[in-house]
């Protein structure tokens, strides 16, 4: 039965699995063969279209034998690049390693950036309200012995807008990073 499948495959088939077997490729999947006809089929099509552009615009009535070369030629100078010499990439390499690297700062150890510039820290928005809050900032200071005092023996300054009340009126949002030290006044 396999000289009958054998037999019935296309020549193209046959031709792919003898250059497998000449390149000592002893097994493989049936799918490869299709997978290299079709690959090669889009190829052959894909040159030849260029050709037949190159013969057009050269004002031929036919594809000829150098039409054919230069779209391959083409094809491998679009698709296909070859790595710099070896003397090349030492000379490059010369150059790169001539300049020297930055002097390294600091102590032992791994240098991690400041908490200000580190971009890993968790940071929050706070979005202030716009309502004011029913106490002052003075009273938000106080200490639990104060609030045990009734409201008529407190002091409250209600000229002077504070810093908090000010930000309310604003409707301003405040971001900061949880690491990060606060600004002193």
């Amino acid at each position: 039965m396999s000289a009958m499948v054998e037999e019935e495959e296309p020549r193209d088939a046959k031709l792919v699995k003898s250059i497998l077997e000449l390149m000592g490729v002893q097994k493989y999947e049936l799918r490869v063969v299709n997978q290299f006809m079709d690959l090669w089929y889009r190829y052959v099509v894909d040159v030849l279209g260029d050709a037949q552009l190159y013969s057009e615009h050269a004002g031929k009535q036919s594809i000829d034998c150098d039409d054919v070369k230069l779209a391959i030629q083409s094809r491998i100078n679009f698709s296909f690049t070859q790595p710099p010499s070896r003397e090349t990439l030492l000379e490059l390499a010369k150059v790169r390693n001539s300049i020297p690297l930055p002097k390294i700062i600091g102590g032992p150890g791994v240098a991690l950036p400041l908490e200000q510039d580190s971009l890993i820290a968790p940071t929050y928005q706070l979005d202030i309200p716009t309502k004011s809050f029913p106490f002052t900032e003075d009273e938000m200071d106080m200490d639990d012995e104060d609030w045990s005092k009734p409201d008529s023996d407190k002091e409250t300054s209600g000229s002077q807008p504070t810093n908090l009340q000010k930000s309310e009126q604003d409707g301003r949002k405040v971001s900061f990073s949880i690491g990060a030290k606060r600004p002193r006044s």
